[in-house]
C-alpha cells in the first residue's frame, strides 16, 4: 500500500479556471444528503447520515480561517428513484450545489441523469454528486458524468478482489449467487460468474437467484434452496433489511456455508450474526476498525463512545476531506471549478494514497476483506454492535489489483 507524500495533478487546468475566485472564509457550503431515511431500509440511511455529520463536525472544527464551513441538509428519498429526482430539485431550489447519496444504484442513475440535465439547461445549477456507496459499474462506464464522483469501490472492483482471494481457496467448489433483483444485484451476479470463470473455472455455479428488493419477509425458502444446491459458498450483494432477514433465516436453518457479502458491516446486520457467523461470514469494503489505520481507528473509537454505534462509512471521510482540499486548491466553492480541481487528484488518506481517477471519477484505493470472528484484542481489537465479535482483516488488495478498465467517454464543460 502506498504512503507517499501528498500529490496534486491537474492543478494547471483547475488553477487557470479559478485563480480569480474570492476568499472562502465567510462561506457555508450545504451538502444535500439524499437517501432512504424511512421505511425498511432506513437504518442504513440514518446511520450514514449521522456518520456524515460527525465527519463534517470534525472537518469544520479543524478547518482554517480561509476554509468554508460545511453543513449537511438531509432529504428523505424513501428509497425511490422518482422521489430522489423530486428532492434533488428541492435541494437545487434551496441553492444546494453539492449532494451525496449511496443507498441504491437505481437512485444513483436517476440523480446522475437529472444533474446532467440541470447543468445543460442552466450552468448556474451545476451540482457535484459525491457517491459514497452506490456500486453499479455503469456509473463510471457508459453512464459516467463529469459531475459524479464515486468514493467507494464499484461492484466489479470488489468482485475482482474477492475472486482473486478465492483463487487460493481450493476447498471452495460450489458457489451460489444470491442478489437483489435490480441493476446492482444483476451486475454483481454477472461479474462474479465472469471473474470466477477466468480465475477458478473449476468452481461450479450451483445457483443464481434474485430476490425482489425490500418485498420478502421470510427468506426460509431461499435458504432451503441454497442448502439443497449443495453449495459450500454464497456470494451476495444484498443489503438493508433483506440482508438482515436473510441472515436470520440462515441462522435458524443452521446453514453452514461461507457467505461473502458486500454489506455485512452495515448498521443492524452484525447483531444478526452473533456466534453464527464466526469464521464463515465475510464482508468486502473500503476500511474497517481492525485494519490498522490509526487515524480511522481513533475516529471509530470516539464515534462509538459518542453514539454507541460502529463507524463504517469511510467514504464520507475521503469525500469530505477531498472536497475541502479541492475547494482550497480551486480557491472557490463554485461546483464546476471544484469538480475540475477534484478530478485526477491524489490524496493521502488514513489508508494510504488514494486517487480520484480523471478518466471516470472512480476513487482508486485499497479494498479489505473482513471475516467475522471473536474479539481477541489483537486481530479483532474492536467488536461490532456490542456482540463480542467483529471483522478481522483477512486480506488487503491494493488499488492496482482491483482497478478496472473503463469505457467512460467523459463530457466536460468548457
Amino acid at each position: 500500500m502506498k504512503t507517499s507524500r501528498f500529490i496534486i495533478t491537474g492543478w494547471l487546468t483547475a488553477g487557470a479556471l479559478t485563480c480569480s475566485w474570492p476568499a472562502l472564509a465567510a462561506d457555508v457550503v450545504k451538502i444535500g444528503f439524499i437517501d432512504v431515511l424511512s421505511g425498511p431500509f432506513a437504518a442504513a440511511g440514518v446511520g450514514s447520515l449521522q456518520q456524515l455529520r460527525e465527519v463534517v463536525l470534525q472537518v469544520n472544527a479543524k478547518s482554517g480561517p480561509n476554509d468554508p464551513k460545511f453543513e449537511v441538509v438531509p432529504f428523505d428519498n424513501k428509497g425511490s428513484p422518482q422521489e430522489s429526482a423530486t428532492v434533488l430539485k428541492a435541494a437545487s431550489d434551496q441553492g444546494i450545489r453539492y449532494i451525496t447519496q449511496g443507498g441504491g444504484s437505481g437512485v444513483a442513475f436517476v440523480l446522475v441523469d437529472a444533474i446532467n440535465k440541470m447543468a445543460e439547461r442552466d450552468p448556474k445549477l451545476a451540482t457535484v454528486y459525491l457517491n459514497y456507496s452506490a456500486m453499479d459499474p455503469g456509473l463510471t462506464n457508459d453512464r459516467c458524468s463529469f459531475w459524479h464522483f464515486r468514493f467507494y469501490p464499484s461492484s466489479e472492483m470488489q468482485m475482482e478482489g474477492l475472486t482473486s482471494y478465492l483463487k487460493g481457496k481450493p476447498e471452495i467448489k460450489k458457489v451460489f449467487l444470491f442478489n437483489q433483483n435490480y441493476t446492482h444485484g444483476q451486475q454483481v451476479s454477472r461479474a462474479a460468474k465472469e471473474y470466477l470463470a477466468r480465475k477458478r473455472p473449476d468452481i461450479q455455479i450451483v445457483g443464481d437467484d434474485f430476490v425482489p428488493i425490500a418485498q420478502v419477509k421470510d427468506f426460509a425458502p431461499y435458504i432451503a434452496k441454497i442448502k439443497a444446491s449443495g453449495a459450500d459458498t454464497v456470494i451476495t450483494s444484498n443489503w438493508g433489511s433483506d440482508l438482515g432477514l436473510m441472515f436470520k433465516s440462515a441462522r435458524d436453518a443452521a446453514l453452514d456455508v461461507n457467505i461473502y457479502t458486500l454489506n455485512a458491516n452495515n448498521p443492524g446486520i452484525p447483531s444478526q450474526l452473533g456466534t453464527y457467523g464466526a469464521g464463515k461470514v465475510a464482508v468486502i469494503w473500503n476500511s474497517g476498525s481492525n485494519v490498522g489505520a490509526p487515524e480511522l481507528e481513533k475516529l471509530a473509537v470516539s464515534y462509538r463512545k459518542k453514539y454507541k454505534e460502529d463507524f463504517i462509512f469511510t467514504a464520507h471521510w475521503n469525500g469530505i476531506h477531498m472536497l475541502q482540499d479541492a475547494m482550497r486548491r480551486a480557491k472557490s466553492i463554485d461546483a464546476k471549478a471544484v469538480a475540475f480541481a477534484l478530478e485526477g487528484t491524489t490524496f493521502k488518506s488514513p489508508l494510504g494514497e488514494v486517487e480520484m481517477r480523471k478518466t471516470d471519477h472512480q476513487l482508486q484505493s485499497p479494498i479489505f476483506l473482513g471475516v467475522w470472528d471473536k474479539q481477541d484484542g489483537k486481530r479483532v481489537k474492536y467488536d461490532s454492535e456490542g456482540t463480542g465479535y467483529g471483522f478481522r482483516s483477512e486480506a488487503v488488495w491494493d488499488s492496482y489489483i482491483s482497478a478496472q478498465p473503463t469505457s467512460c467517454q467523459m463530457k466536460r464543460p468548457t
